[in-house]
């Protein structure tokens, strides 16, 4: 537990002093930067909850939570789960968070978020995408701590806490070809966002080490690009030639899937097997568990909680990209047809 962490024990991975330590997590002089980064990243490794200095234990800090109104939809509750964990953990740490849901038309026209603009907050927390457009403007014009959740699209050079997608769809990837699948499918808009990119890199590295075909028409697009809605009529167009599975970017998307293979006569899993990421059930899906790969959400609101604290205390203080592992569950939405495809 964190609680239990010492930083006599951070110390003593490092082979320096508890006052060096001590030094470089309060900010003080006498400790070079990169001992000082190496303290603070283990720090975080370790769960280790700094104390609020004296002068600010009184303290208590507002942080804007920003999100797209298309993630915040009925049915697209991913996010409402996040935010919630977030406000569980940001209260006993004396933050109080603020959410503000962005339009498209405030996205669009770039427009700062309200709780920016009207002063009412002491950092930010980014939670999903935005249009790279948008992220440059927000990038520009706020100049206070920020902290980007679940998403790194466009904030390359700043904070963030993630999934740790790739190897998430590599895991996945891997499951289908441990089943005997050697035809496999990915469902998921290409550029949509950081996320579904990085599925895909894992899903892509799996198929090469595997030495399997890439097909082009079983990458089926789910949503539109530049508004980032599902479209369950325009996009999981069937291809007239089918794999033997897909790996969904979501379970979203995977509860679409199988409605939409069992309307064009397929069966899930006998003809075709599907798996999802997230492990967020929603009322898409037809009575068949989805085997996925499970967001930590708890633990990703935990940390983005915790660097947004040290932020607020610290100017200097920066994480970079934090990736949390997921968890695998197999239910029963794939099955297998053969022996397992060796790596090449």
């Amino acid at each position: 537990m964190s609680k239990s962490v010492r930083m006599s024990d951070i110390g003593a991975r490092l082979h320096v002093s508890t006052v060096t330590v001590s030094k470089a997590l309060s900010g003080q002089k006498g400790v070079s930067d990169e001992l000082r980064e190496k303290i603070i990243r283990l720090a975080d490794e370790m769960g280790y909850e700094r104390r609020i200095s004296e002068e600010n234990e009184n303290r208590n800090y507002t942080v804007g939570v920003i999100a797209a109104e298309r993630y915040l939809q009925e049915k697209q509750s991913f996010y409402w789960s996040l935010y919630q964990e977030i406000l569980k953990r940001a209260i006993a740490r004396k933050c109080f968070p603020m959410l503000e849901v962005i339009s498209y038309e405030t996205e669009r026209k770039a427009e700062l978020p309200k709780v920016v603009s009207e002063k009412k907050v002491d950092g930010v927390i980014i939670m999903g995408a935005f249009h790279k457009e948008y992220v440059r403007y927000i990038q520009e014009n706020v100049h206070l701590p920020m902290l980007n959740l679940d998403t790194t699209n466009g904030w390359e050079n700043c904070d963030c806490v993630v999934t740790n997608n790739v190897l998430g769809g590599y895991q996945m990837t891997n499951y289908l070809f441990e089943l005997g699948h050697t035809k496999i499918g990915f469902v998921g808009t290409r550029l949509a966002t950081s996320s579904i990119d990085d599925r895909f890199l894992g899903y892509m590295k799996s198929m090469m080490e595997h030495g399997a075909k890439y097909e082009e028409k079983w990458i089926l697009e789910d949503r539109d690009r530049e508004s980032g809605h599902m479209e369950i009529g325009a996009k999981f167009q069937i291809p007239d030639e089918m794999p033997t599975a897909f790996f969904c970017n979501c379970d979203r998307s995977a509860g679409i899937l199988i409605k939409k293979l069992e309307k064009s006569g397929y069966s899930v899993p006998e003809d075709v097997s599907v798996v999802g990421f997230d492990n967020y059930v929603t009322g898409e899906t037809t009575g068949i568990g989805i085997t996925t790969y499970e967001i930590d959400i708890r633990e990703m609101a935990r940390r983005a909680v915790h660097i947004m604290v040290h932020k607020l205390e610290n100017s200097d203080y920066s994480t970079g990209v934090f990736m949390i592992a997921g968890n695998f569950i197999e239910r029963n939405s794939a099955r297998r047809i053969a022996s397992p495809v060796p790596f090449i």
